[in-house]
């Protein structure tokens, strides 16, 4: 099972180095149209999106894919993987260099390990994270192969906090780290991984947006706290994936994910 961890990682550096080559081709010019859910859609995601889902298709065969773009039902492999071909569409089609190609492996419904690339400022980040799985294997997160952590700093205005465009209802009152606003929810997370920023908050993420960073930001250090009370893993199969939001606090530990909850707990109730 060992040998199994450096072909995924493999894969993963490969496939979104090449995919992530014509998407920088795209970059600024791409042409948006709106989906039913208000977010944007670009034929550049929907390229992306089936190189991806052939790549995985050709690499492990007995392995799922659940995709922004395309494949919303969540199958019945033990193995499955979770696409988003472009997250941060408006950055992309606007030309903001921040957008990134997001990979979630999962075992039996929940993500084990995470990937996500960011073409523009050539970061790639990745993280093994066992949990309960039961799986013998690596455990750790990474930016571009090198070790990355939370920060164990305190809330000042020299430390930063990152919001959502749907979350910014936190500034009616005072807040005790310096604000963020970054338009990518992986990369809002991977942040706090990195130790960047102290926390971030996600008011609607998709299991797209969230699956590949589950891993990468726990094998960090970082406290993930559901705001609707319910885990987003593991996944059931046959569910369509494609409306349900999972509303997220991240912070670079469980004293802190305490500390922020009650300025953004509302985000949770719907």
């Amino acid at each position: 099972m060992m040998d199994f961890w450096p072909t995924v990682l493999e894969f993963a550096d490969r496939t979104t180095t090449r995919v992530g080559r014509t998407l920088l081709e795209d970059f600024g010019r791409a042409q948006a149209t709106e989906k039913a859910d208000g977010s944007l859609v670009t034929q550049s995601d929907r390229w992306a999106d089936e190189v991806l889902r052939q790549a995985i298709a050709q690499e492990f065969p007995s392995h799922g894919v659940l995709s922004e773009e395309a494949e919303h039902f969540f199958p019945e492999n033990d193995w499955c993987w979770i696409i988003d071909p472009i997250d941060g569409t408006t950055n992309f089609t606007r030309g903001v260099p921040l957008w990134g190609i997001s990979l979630g492996l999962l075992y039996r419904g929940t993500p084990v390990f995470g990937y996500v690339y960011l073409p523009p400022i050539a970061q790639a980040f990745h993280g093994f994270w066992p949990g309960d799985s039961g799986l013998k294997m690596p455990q750790g997160a990474f930016l571009n192969h090198r070790s990355i952590h939370t920060s164990g700093a305190e809330p000042s205005n020299n430390q930063f906090f990152n919001l959502c465009a749907r979350s910014t209802a936190v500034l009616k009152s005072p807040f005790p780290c310096k604000i963020r606003m970054l338009g990518v929810a992986t990369y809002n997370v991977l942040t706090v991984a990195t130790g960047t920023a102290l926390g971030g908050v996600e008011a609607t993420p998709k299991i797209w947006d969230i699956a590949a960073v589950w891993a990468i930001a726990q094998a960090a250090g970082a406290n993930w706290i559901p705001l609707d009370r319910q885990s987003p893993f593991p996944l059931k199969v046959g569910h369509n994936y494609s409306r349900h939001p999972y509303p997220t606090l991240v912070a670079s530990g469980a004293a802190l994910g305490e500390q922020f909850l009650p300025y953004v707990q509302f985000l949770g109730q719907g």
